[in-house]
């Protein structure tokens, strides 16, 4: 896997915000998103409280995860499966290379599976010489394309279905039609011919249970389990965050994923796999395989950061934020976009690889709000901030302008001077209506999408003192 590049945050969400068939995509699918999300947690008997069992198991598991870790391979190891380590990405991938060329494997189907995005699994076994299809309809969709997924649940989010209808009329010459459900049973009838052919299946994990062995994963098309049931040859990619410490902690989590996700009380389809097929089974693979990929979170879980990896995949955050309901999920450059993948990219790719994510953020604390195990993620993207600054990666600009602002703020003298001199320049730059319409360079740059409030001409201490005289 190449070395990520930095990214041009700015730049991209200045071509989203133009972008006029992204913004008719983004408002139906985000609108959706959100308001199933809080229709299915408003079912729930306590909310807060499952919300709280939730973040406890997941903190728990990050708390024990070593102990966790090896509970797991031993149960994997006596359900008749194997367990393959992976310290970063190029070691994933070289594993699985291995794996298709011992096993004489040239045809895969995969699941849909972040982590595999993150290491860049399909390069590397296409560049092997191994056809890999994607299963997911919105990834296969993307994958015909040739684009990234734009949303961890929802990958083509950021698309029309007049566009998806484009793509696969293109591509795998269907009949003009932009039904949805007419393009559905086309591309079914193609991945049938491809789950036939598959000799092994690909995975991802929404979670993995140490106390069983067993690889949880949660859709509603079905197409995981097919491509984890027909090929001969399972294997499961596993971020090692995911592990779980018992199946009742699984139970917990089942409650709030789907409903944070899809707004669905429960997903159509829940796959428990716990390694090959047994005799007397009728489906399942010959051989069971799960590889736990590292890739920098130990490096995150020994951080200030750890919370961080308690995220659970469900998508509500970026659902619920304003920044990406308006620019998508490719303009933040990463697999992981919205707020948690604020936080995520850098730590995984590096700060300087994605200075800007961090300040990609209202801090309107709507994610916090929104995730099911209430991660604090405003507060660390205040600590990324904190860093970026520490590390000189903010400009000097920004970086004097911040010190005359803790100057000013600290001194009471030098604060009324400043408030009563913005006062001043507010009212003459026309700001007697209460807004500034145009700010001049090199603040222009708020103005030129937002107003800018005038200050008040009455300091809130001096009314706050004549109305504490008023009789």
């Amino acid at each position: 896997m190449s070395t990520p590049v930095k990214h041009a945050f700015s730049n991209a969400a200045f071509v989203a915000l133009k972008d006029v068939q992204l913004q008719t995509a983004l408002d139906r699918g985000m609108t959706r998103a959100v308001n199933g999300r809080v229709a299915a947690m408003s079912e729930t008997s306590n909310a807060p409280a499952l919300r709280q069992q939730a973040r406890r198991a997941r903190l728990d598991a990050l708390a024990r995860l070593p102990e966790l870790l090896e509970q797991f391979e031993t149960a994997v190891i006596a359900n008749g499966g194997h367990v393959l380590w992976a310290e970063d990405a190029a070691e994933a991938n070289a594993l699985l290379v291995d794996l298709c060329k011992r096993e004489n494997v040239t045809r895969i189907t995969k699941g849909k599976s972040m982590v595999s995005e993150e290491a860049g699994v399909n390069h590397a076994l296409e560049q092997a010489g191994i056809e890999v299809v994607e299963s997911d309809l919105g990834e296969y969709i993307l994958q015909l394309a040739g684009e990234p997924p734009s949303h961890i649940v929802f990958p083509v989010v950021h698309k029309t279905r007049q566009q998806v209808a484009t793509v696969l009329q293109s591509t795998l010459n269907m009949p003009p039609t932009d039904d949805p459900e007419m393009m559905t049973r086309f591309v079914r009838g193609v991945m049938r011919e491809k789950f036939l052919a598959s000799e092994l299946g690909i995975s991802g994990a929404n979670f993995a249970v140490a106390e069983t062995g067993a690889i949880v994963t949660c859709e509603n098309e079905g197409n995981n389990r097919l491509s984890t049931t027909m090929p001969r040859i399972q294997l499961a990619i596993v971020g090692i965050e995911k592990i779980l410490a018992t199946m009742e902690d699984l139970g917990t989590l089942m409650q709030l994923l789907p409903r944070s996700a899809t707004g669905q009380r429960i997903t159509v389809y829940n796959n428990i796999m716990t390694g090959p097929r047994k005799p007397g089974e009728k489906d399942g693979p010959e051989a069971f395989y799960v590889l736990l990929l590292d890739n920098g979170r130990s490096r995150i879980l020994a951080s200030e950061y750890a919370e961080s990896l308690a995220c659970i995949r469900c998508g509500a955050c970026m659902n619920i934020c304003p920044v990406y309901q308006n620019v998508g999920g490719h303009a933040y450059g990463a697999v992981y976009p919205g707020p948690i993948g604020s936080i995520v990219t850098p730590l995984l790719n590096g700060l300087s690889t994605a200075p800007e994510l961090p300040q990609a953020s209202s801090l309107c604390g709507a994610c916090q709000a929104a995730c099911p195990v209430d991660i604090a993620i405003p507060a660390m993207l205040l600590k990324l901030r904190r860093d970026l600054n520490d590390t000189k990666q903010t400009g000097a600009i920004w970086r004097i302008g911040m010190r005359i602002w803790r100057i000013g703020m600290r001194s009471k003298a030098l604060y009324d001077i400043g408030t009563a001199a913005g006062r001043i320049t507010t009212r003459l730059l026309g700001g007697e209506s209460g807004v500034l319409r145009r700010l001049p360079p090199p603040l222009n740059g708020w103005t030129d999408s937002r107003d800018f409030p005038a200050l008040s001409r009455e300091r809130f201490r001096d009314r706050l003192a004549r109305r504490s005289k008023t009789p």
